[in-house]
C-alpha cells in the first residue's frame, strides 16, 4: 500500500501541474494588463536597481524616473507603428481582390515555367496541382484578410483598450514603486511551505525562461529592426515593396516561432520574386535576409547559453500542440509551457518519467 500511495502521489502530482498551469492560462488571459503589466517590471526592475546603487535614490525616486521614461518611449513606439500599421493595413484590404489575382498569375506562371506540359502525367494530377495551388493563394488570402480585418475592428474598440491600458499602467506603477510592500503581503496571507515552494520554482523557471526570453526578444527586435530599415531602403529605391511595416512585422512574428525563422519568408518570397521575373527584388530580399541571419548568428551565442534546452523534436511536438489547442498563438505559447514543465519535473526527467513514478525506491 506504501508503494501504490507513492505511485499515485506522484501521478496526483502530476495532473495538478497540468490543471493550475491550464487555472494560470485562464487567468493569464482574463487578466492581461496585469500580466503585461508583471511582465514590463520584470524587465524594469535591474534597471531600477542600477539607478538606486548608482545615484543613491531611493527606491520610489528611482522607480518613478525609470516609470516616465519607459511609458513616455512606448507612448511613442506605439502610436508610431499603429498609425502606420493602419494605414498600410487599409490599403492592403483595400486592394487585397487585385493581389489574389496577381498571386494567381504567378502561380500559373510558375505552373508554365516548371513545365508540366513535357512531363508525362495523367491530367487529373496536373489539375490537381493547379487547383491546390489556386486554394492555397485563396485561403492565404482569406487568413490575411481576416487578420487585417480583425486589427483594424480591434481599433473601433478603443475605449475598451484605453481601460485596459490605463489599468496595466496603474498596475505597473504600483508594482516598481511597492515591490518590498507586495511581497511582504504576500508572504503575510500565505503559509510560508508554499511561499517557499512556489518561491523556488519561480526563481528556477525566471532564471531559465527569463535569460531566454530576454535574449530571444533582443534577437527578434533586432530581425525586425533590420527587416524594417532594409525594406523602407529597398522601397525608397524604388523597388516592388508597398507594405514595409506589415511585412517585418510579420517577419518578426515568424522569427519568434522557434525551429522557423525568417528564413521560412524570405526565402520562398526571393525565389518566387525570382521566377515571377523580378530578379532584382529577389537577390535583395536574399542579402537582406543573410544580413539577418548573420547578424542573428553573430548575437545568438553572446546572448543565449542555454536555450529551451529540449530536442527541437519536443519543441516541435509543443509548438503543434499549442497550435491544435489554442491556434496560431499555441505556436509561442506551447515551448513556453514545455519550458515550465521541464522545469517543474527536472529530478523526474533526470531519473526517466515512468521510472520515477513506478520504480520501487526500496
Amino acid at each position: 500500500m506504501s508503494y501504490w500511495m507513492k505511485v499515485l502521489k506522484k501521478i496526483l502530482y502530476i495532473v495538478l501541474t497540468f490543471v493550475i498551469i491550464y487555472v494560470a492560462y485562464k487567468f493569464a488571459i482574463f487578466y492581461m494588463p496585469f500580466l503585461i503589466a508583471f511582465l514590463f517590471s520584470l524587465v524594469m526592475e535591474p534597471i531600477i536597481k542600477f539607478i538606486m546603487r548608482k545615484l543613491n535614490f531611493t527606491r520610489r525616486t528611482s522607480s518613478i524616473i525609470i516609470f516616465i521614461i519607459v511609458l513616455a518611449i512606448i507612448i511613442g513606439i506605439i502610436a508610431l507603428l499603429v498609425g502606420t500599421l493602419i494605414s498600410e493595413a487599409s490599403h492592403f484590404l483595400g486592394g487585397l481582390n487585385g493581389y489574389v489575382e496577381k498571386f494567381h498569375s504567378i502561380s500559373d506562371n510558375i505552373t508554365n515555367k516548371l513545365r508540366f506540359d513535357g512531363i508525362e502525367m495523367p491530367e487529373e494530377i496536373k489539375t490537381a496541382i493547379q487547383d491546390s495551388s489556386k486554394e492555397f493563394v485563396n485561403s492565404s488570402s482569406n487568413w490575411v484578410k481576416n487578420l487585417l480585418t480583425g486589427f483594424l475592428n480591434a481599433t473601433s474598440s478603443i475605449p475598451t483598450m484605453a481601460i485596459c491600458i490605463i489599468f496595466s499602467v496603474i498596475f505597473l506603477y504600483f508594482l516598481c514603486v511597492d515591490k518590498i510592500y507586495i511581497i511582504d503581503q504576500i508572504e503575510h496571507h500565505f503559509p510560508e511551505k508554499w511561499v517557499k515552494t512556489v518561491n523556488s520554482h519561480l526563481k528556477d523557471i525566471t532564471g531559465s525562461f527569463g535569460g531566454y526570453l530576454k535574449a530571444e526578444v533582443i534577437l527578434i527586435l533586432v530581425s525586425f529592426v533590420i527587416s524594417l530599415i532594409g525594406l523602407y531602403i529597398l522601397k525608397f529605391a524604388k523597388f516592388n515593396i508597398e507594405y514595409p511595416l506589415l511585412i517585418a512585422l510579420f517577419i518578426g512574428f515568424v522569427d519568434a516561432l522557434p525551429i522557423l525563422g525568417s528564413g521560412t519568408v524570405m526565402i520562398p518570397w526571393a525565389i518566387i520574386s525570382a521566377i515571377n521575373g523580378d530578379i532584382k527584388l529577389g537577390i535583395a530580399v536574399i542579402i537582406l535576409f543573410a544580413i539577418m541571419n548573420t547578424t542573428r548568428q553573430f548575437l545568438e551565442p553572446k546572448l543565449v547559453s542555454k536555450h529551451i534546452g529540449t530536442h527541437p523534436i519536443f519543441t516541435l511536438i509543443a509548438m503543434y500542440t499549442g497550435f491544435k489547442i489554442i491556434g496560431v498563438f499555441g505556436l509561442i505559447l506551447g515551448p513556453i509551457i514545455l519550458i515550465i514543465i521541464k522545469n517543474v519535473f527536472s529530478n523526474m526527467i533526470d531519473e526517466g518519467i515512468v521510472k520515477s513514478i513506478f520504480e520501487n525506491d526500496g
